[in-house]
């Protein structure tokens, strides 16, 4: 059997270096408001959502639509163009920017992930990068994109997939890895 370096993850010395990027009141408020008013699967109205969104410094278009059980980590982190869609139980754990494009859909149960850890490192440090999804995309139900991927324009990614890398403009990925399968052609 070879000799590997056989060094352990040390979690009491981690420590975070995330920028939340507001006070903790701001924070603390936007957590009892993500509870009542997003999370909560009986609040139906979008434009009321909307509302509460742009109040916390998110920066979104007309014509967004925020169906119920929505979970939004920090608006003030969230920038969405017009027409966008994102569906129930969507979950944005924008620790870092996120930022949605025109006429993008979010479907049921996706999960916009910026965190990660550094899995080589023994203090495990926390890793975090923006998410970008460019006009047109689709996001499948309960598909995942990763920190530090951007989705070209008009690109798919399919149910239960993962993207890990940039999806290229016009194609459809499934699969976890998420890999091209499909064209997307748009009569």
């Amino acid at each position: 059997m070879s000799t590997i370096n056989r060094k352990q993850v040390d979690n009491a010395s981690y420590r975070t270096t995330i920028d939340i990027g507001a006070s903790r009141i701001r924070q603390m408020a936007w957590y009892f408001i993500n509870i009542l008013f997003f999370k909560n699967s009986l609040n139906i109205l979008s434009s009321l959502k909307v509302a509460l969104l742009k109040l916390f410094g998110a920066r979104l278009g007309q014509g967004v639509v925020i169906k119920p059980s929505v979970n939004i980590k920090y608006p003030w982190k969230l920038q969405v163009g017009d027409h966008s869609w994102i569906g129930e139980k969507v979950w944005i754990d924008n620790l870092s920017d996120v930022i949605i494009g025109r006429n993008v859909t979010l479907s049921q149960g996706c999960l916009l992930l910026t965190g990660s850890h550094d899995h080589a490192r023994s203090n495990f440090d926390f890793i975090s990068y923006p998410i970008i999804l460019e006009d047109g995309v689709w996001i499948g139900a309960n598909a995942v994109v990763a920190g530090g991927i951007t989705c070209r324009s008009h690109s798919i990614l399919g149910v239960n997939s993962v993207a890990e890398k940039e999806l290229e403009p016009y194609t459809i990925y499934k699969g976890n890895p998420a890999v091209p399968v499909l064209k997307r052609v748009i009569y």
